[in-house]
């Protein structure tokens, strides 16, 4: 919760930065236009590094069951399902805003960044920025619903509902939380889930904000 919170914190930091011309990236010319994507490179580097020097990811990855990557296809699958059911209900976005925004898994400083970076060209800045904001709560209050509400999806759905639920986050903030009320022996699947959709954001996020 404390890391979420520090999220948002500097996401209104950097808007009131923004809106009151305290910093006007235009003045730094083509750099400023190219900053926030010289920034999304290093993160996703820097989330490359990190996965891949986790001894613990390597260990599970050489034990575990092939049918343990179903639950990430089905996270993913329903995921964008009912993205896709949500643009039935809000009509100033198409399906292909919906799932992008979806697609996030629960990766808000990722997808906010990238939706952001990549719609720009086509639907103005004002607009990108707006949407890059909607997908940055809203994988925020996927984070938050599943730290609150793990205790009563394992209790009605069982252990692989929290894991499901969290997305990406099942690999690192959500992950005290699931393994408390779903046991350990949840732990391989819950990092597996979380990669699996964790490397799909940087794919299916791009791609749907190009159609």
């Amino acid at each position: 919760m404390k890391g979420t919170l520090i999220v948002v914190a500097f996401f209104a930091l950097g808007c009131l930065a923004g809106w009151s011309g305290l910093v006007n990236l235009e003045h730094f010319g083509e750099a400023g236009k190219n900053i926030t994507m010289y920034v999304l490179y290093l993160l996703i580097f820097l989330v490359g590094i990190s996965m891949g020097c986790n001894p613990d990811l390597k260990k599970i990855a050489k034990c575990v069951s092939p049918k343990i990557f179903l639950l990430p296809l089905a996270t993913i699958s329903g995921t964008l399902l009912f993205s896709a059911l949500v643009s039935l209900l809000i009509t100033e976005w198409n399906v292909f805003d919906c799932l992008a925004v979806g697609s996030g898994m629960g990766y808000y400083s990722l997808s906010s960044v990238l939706i952001s970076q990549y719609k720009e060209a086509s639907i103005g800045m004002q607009l990108a920025a707006e949407l890059g904001t909607i997908a940055l709560l809203t994988n925020i209050f996927r984070e938050m619903f599943t730290l609150v509400g793990t205790p009563l999806l394992t209790k009605w759905f069982g252990p692989f509902a929290p894991i499901a639920s969290a997305g990406v986050t099942a690999v690192d903030v959500c992950l005290p939380v699931i393994i408390r009320y779903t046991g350990d022996r949840m732990l391989p699947a819950a990092i597996i889930s979380g990669v699996v959709t964790d490397l799909s954001v940087p794919i299916l996020v791009p791609f749907f904000c190009s159609l």
